[in-house]
């Protein structure tokens, strides 16, 4: 079975977890993923993170990268502008099981997201210093540092495999939804349907060089997809319709959409949208 080409058709990053991202025309590629991915998140008083699980209005904040500055919108609300390299107090920080040291990025911006939650939260900043790795489990002999994303440094996703969905959506008398709900860091144009399921890695022709990712594992989905971006409104789709026949036997039944993926080279390079990739086979 041959290699696939394909290019990079989207690309975005998530300055804030569980915030809405960026969709960029380039982006750069550091050690946890693409630069500034998930390395802010908000927290409860205790440190543990607020995802749009539980609290869908997180989808209304809208982030800005602007020269130095991270720029936090939301409905109601003054716009937050905060300098990309400030934090306050060192402090810890809970992702899923994972325990990390991190910054608070105190009063204010404390003060702006309990405002909008109407709850007690904190925004924390990832501590650099920290190394918070993948699960060796899925990722073999490579060491794949992470922020505060659920566990892996980059998403990849693909444009048919959401036009497949979409498709099937309308079947069902639904609209369409967009490639932000699943917050991926990758999509890429010219694959096959779910072809990214079955792929081992892609390369792609960066300036000064080949990025190298390497993908190791199916992402299950939880109910954030059925979240409606503009509206934070959560409805039973697209999670209904993926139901239907998106159960991954390799998660022992979850449903998945887009693949996890590891940098084995190209730290340092740029993407960009429109460059070209090749992806080889898995089996």
């Amino acid at each position: 079975m041959s290699d696939l080409d394909c290019r990079v058709s989207q690309l975005f990053v998530h300055p804030v977890k569980s915030c809405a991202g960026i969709a960029c025309d380039e982006a750069l590629v550091v050690e946890t993923g693409l630069d500034l991915d998930r390395a802010w998140m908000v927290a409860d008083e205790n440190g543990a993170m607020l995802t749009q699980r539980q609290w869908p209005r997180l989808a209304l904040v809208s982030t800005t990268l602007r020269g130095d500055e991270l720029v936090l919108r939301a409905p109601g609300m003054l716009t937050l502008h905060l300098a990309i390299d400030s934090v306050e107090s060192a402090t810890r920080a809970r992702v899923w099981d994972d325990e990390v040291a991190a910054y608070a990025l105190g009063a204010l911006a404390a003060q702006w997201f309990s405002d909008f939650l109407g709850r007690p939260a904190r925004l924390l900043r990832f501590d650099p210093e920290q190394r918070r790795l993948s699960s060796r489990r899925w990722t073999g002999d490579i060491e794949a540092e992470n922020q505060f994303s659920d566990g892996f440094p980059i998403l990849v996703a693909s444009s048919a495999s959401l036009a497949e969905l979409n498709q099937r959506l309308a079947a069902r008398g639904q609209p369409p939804v967009g490639i932000e709900r699943f917050r991926p860091n990758l999509v890429l144009d010219g694959l096959q349907p779910f072809d990214e399921d079955h792929l081992d890695e892609i390369v792609i022709e960066a300036d000064g060089g080949p990025v190298r990712l390497k993908l190791v594992k199916p992402c299950v989905r939880c109910s954030i997809p059925n979240v409606d971006p503009a509206s934070a409104e959560t409805g039973t789709e697209p999670g209904a319709t993926l139901a239907g026949f998106r159960a991954d036997a390799r998660m022992d039944g979850g449903i998945t959409f887009g693949m996890n993926a590891v940098i084995v080279e190209g730290f340092g390079r740029t993407l960009r949208r429109g460059q070209a990739a090749n992806a080889s086979w898995a089996f």
